[in-house]
């Protein structure tokens, strides 16, 4: 069973029982983001510095989840799969027809290409990724440094080509 088989199962066991407006609800009023995700943001923002979350969860979830933590003023770019509704239920659309459902990849390789074009001599931006997923894996390889959690809050950096640990 691919991952995408397993969280649509997951996904239809809850469906039929609660609203995605709920499910909203529910997620906002108990899940925690990473507290250092607002100091990572801000750092960034500070310094123009794009920031895109990619994901294999939904997007109107991960905009409330994120509006609550960042405020409503403050969009950021996702790229997740989304949902779609109906009266009296609602379903996963996947991004992609992956086996993860949203191949992050997939959302990161052009980004790639265009800075592969860029004219000698130009500035060339670093890619860099943070997950702590399987569904993080293929994005891993389209990247130049790579921050995974060990384990409580933890993060690991690994320079690519080299390895390298910090």
């Amino acid at each position: 069973m691919s991952f995408r088989d397993a969280f649509h199962t997951m996904l239809g066991s809850v469906s039929p029982h609660k609203t995605i407006a709920e499910c909203r609800n529910i997620l906002v009023s108990h899940i925690r983001l990473d507290p250092g995700f607002k100091v990572f943001y801000d750092w960034c923002k500070a310094r123009d510095i794009p920031v895109i979350i990619l994901s294999s969860g939904m997007e109107p979830l991960i905009r409330a989840l994120l509006e609550k933590l960042l405020g409503v003023d403050d969009p950021i770019e996702i790229v997740a799969n989304s949902v779609r509704e109906w009266d009296g239920g609602w379903e996963i659309v996947f991004h992609d027809e992956s086996h993860f459902g949203h191949d992050k990849s997939r959302t990161i390789k052009p980004f790639r290409e265009a800075r592969e074009k860029l004219p000698e001599g130009a500035r060339k931006p670093v890619f860099f990724y943070c997950g702590d997923g399987i569904s993080d894996l293929s994005a891993a390889r389209e990247t130049d440094l790579l921050f995974a959690k060990a384990g409580h809050g933890e993060h690991t950096c690994a320079k690519k080509r080299g390895l390298r640990r910090d």
